[in-house]
């Protein structure tokens, strides 16, 4: 039986995940569900457990480390192993530089222990149990950690140092047996945007980004899946996707052009 840690999985792209993982593994994988929301994990693990999965909720709030490290060691408690880490857990931000404050500054900071400290915390507790098992990481990052998007210097730093992170750690585990594949979704129809950050720190509300061809959770969950599955270093979910990653070594003032044509009239510099 596998045990497949999952952080973020109390809504959006974790509880799908969560989901679609019981749908096709059942009575085969057991499912640890981290997140903050102690309810909304629970409604998770029921709809899980219906499918035949076995279930684990353990609330953990990633950017404290000692829940990161008591999260892998209930874990190993409960089901003695870990075969997949899924490194989902995430906020998001919208705020030009220029219009936050310096007194409000700090939400950078929680931004970063919340998007890249938790999966290191998280990825160092269970990496002793992953080289054990030969297991699977997955670093949900974003199209944001592969091209610098305005209003977004903060949000695209995080996630620039997840995939500067597992990077290097999958070139560190080559000789493990312990595959990382790094996903970048780009806008996907969740509500992480409308309650990330905005220049006060704030839950913003509103999305910032063009919504209008944002990808279904459930097909971005399923590539995300199938990379897992398969090994691969990177999951990319649009051929637009794949493009602009060339393009910015290519030509990289269209690219700029690009992400700045994704922002709402209403954010754009000024």
């Amino acid at each position: 039986m596998k045990t497949i840690v999952i952080t973020g999985a109390s809504e959006g792209l974790g509880a799908e995940m969560a989901r679609q993982l019981a749908a096709t593994h059942g009575s085969a994988c057991a499912l640890v569900l981290a997140a903050r929301n102690a309810n909304a994990l629970a409604a998770v693990a029921a709809s899980c457990e219906a499918l035949g999965a076995q279930t684990l909720v353990v609330p953990t709030d990633v950017s404290v480390e000692p829940q990161c490290r008591a999260l892998v060691d209930a874990t190993v408690a409960r089901f003695g192993r870990i075969d997949v880490l899924v490194n989902n857990a995430g906020m998001s931000a919208q705020a030009l530089l220029a219009d936050v404050q310096a007194a409000d500054l700090a939400w950078y900071e929680t931004l970063m222990r919340i998007n890249h400290w938790g999966s290191v915390w998280c990825t160092h507790a269970a990496l002793p149990h992953l080289k054990a098992a030969r297991g699977r990481i997955l670093a949900v990052s974003s199209l944001a950690g592969l091209v610098g998007v305005p209003g977004r210097t903060a949000y695209s730093a995080t996630k620039f140092a997840m995939t500067g992170f597992f990077e290097a750690l999958r070139t560190e585990l080559l000789g493990a047996g312990v595959s990382v594949t790094i996903a970048y979704p780009g806008v996907v129809a969740t509500e992480i945007r409308r309650r990330g950050f905005n220049a006060a720190g704030q839950p913003a509300g509103t999305s910032g980004l063009k919504e209008d061809q944002a990808m279904p959770v459930a097909t971005c969950v399923r590539l995300m899946l199938a990379g897992l599955e398969r090994r691969q270093r990177e999951v990319l979910m649009t051929p637009r996707d794949k493009l602009a990653r060339v393009l910015k070594f290519l030509w990289p003032a269209l690219v700029d052009k690009m992400a700045l044509a994704a922002l709402n009239d209403d954010v754009k510099p000024r």
